[in-house]
């Protein structure tokens, strides 16, 4: 119990870091996904796991939050793709986690750069990271 405690902090200390940028011009603003994300991910055996997660997206201006909102629903279920694909070791380890925190930016980006001309996505923050 220590050890899945342990690992979920260290994990969210490790997956809110947020480029560091000047004071000046940074009006960065913050959309998060209402309800919780919940799916299945691939598990060992005839284990099925899944993975409940919080999620927010950082972007460079609080106009574009309206724009993330708008999309909101094609989003989501591209993070549901990424996170079903995923194997358990992934899931549990916190190299993983980074790694799939990156797979979903990457993945917003390059939707919204499809849907809107631009990737307006600056960071994806994991607030909640739960597994079993």
């Amino acid at each position: 119990m220590h050890k899945i405690l342990y690992a979920l902090i260290f994990g969210v200390i490790l997956g809110v870091s947020v480029p560091s940028h000047s004071a000046e011009g940074s009006d960065y603003a913050y959309f998060g996904f209402e309800p919780d994300i919940i799916t299945n991910y691939i598990g060992t055996g005839k284990k099925l796991g899944f993975i409940r997660i919080t999620m927010e997206i950082m972007v460079k201006s609080p106009d574009d939050v309206a724009i993330i909102e708008h999309h909101a629903p094609l989003l989501r279920a591209a993070v549901v793709e990424v996170l079903g694909e995923q194997s358990e070791s992934k899931i549990k380890s916190i190299a993983g986690k980074l790694e799939i925190r990156n797979l979903c930016l990457d993945t917003i980006n390059k939707l919204l750069k499809e849907e809107t001309g631009q990737e307006l996505a600056v960071s994806l923050l994991f607030t909640k990271y739960i597994y079993h």
